[in-house]
């Protein structure tokens, strides 16, 4: 019998998972490229997707939850709760760069606890796989536009 971890990933999930993540390195190579005031346009944006995507995970983690007839586990309720407030906090913020640090947090969750969720039932078996790369490809970008909030911050 083989082992659902074994699997190949189901295209979708790569096509959309890393689909998703791809447009935060694109922005941060764009805002590090273009003149002023382009980067703080792309910037925004990249925080609107971003926090799109996030609680769009936080929708997703919810949706596994309701599986079968049994009470939603705190194991999937709190990190729910938790990846959508960050994406909520990141729209609410009021500075691109506390936008993209709450953001980048986020998606640093979802690398580490995707993976447990998956090898305890919580979610499918792929994402223990495949979530710290698409979760790195996102970091990535975010990692590139907080330095160059940064770098824009601080006079050389």
């Amino acid at each position: 019998m083989d082992d659902p971890a074994d699997r190949p990933i189901p295209a979708t999930s790569l096509i959309f998972g890393y689909g998703a993540v791809l447009p935060l390195p694109i922005a941060a190579v764009l805002a590090w490229l273009m003149s002023s005031p382009w980067p703080t346009v792309v910037t925004w944006l990249a925080v609107w997707w971003g926090a799109s995507i996030l609680i769009f995970l936080a929708g997703v983690r919810r949706g596994l939850g309701f599986r079968g007839d049994a009470e939603t586990p705190a194991s999937v309720l709190v990190p729910m709760l938790w990846l959508f407030a960050l994406g909520a906090g990141a729209l609410a913020s009021p500075t691109p760069l506390m936008s993209l640090v709450l953001l980048a947090i986020g998606y640093a969750s979802v690398a580490i606890l995707d993976p447990i969720a998956a090898r305890r039932g919580e979610a499918p078996p792929h994402f223990a796989r495949m979530r710290p790369l698409q979760m790195g490809v996102a970091l990535l970008g975010l990692i590139g536009l907080i330095l160059h909030r940064g770098a824009v911050a601080i006079p050389i």
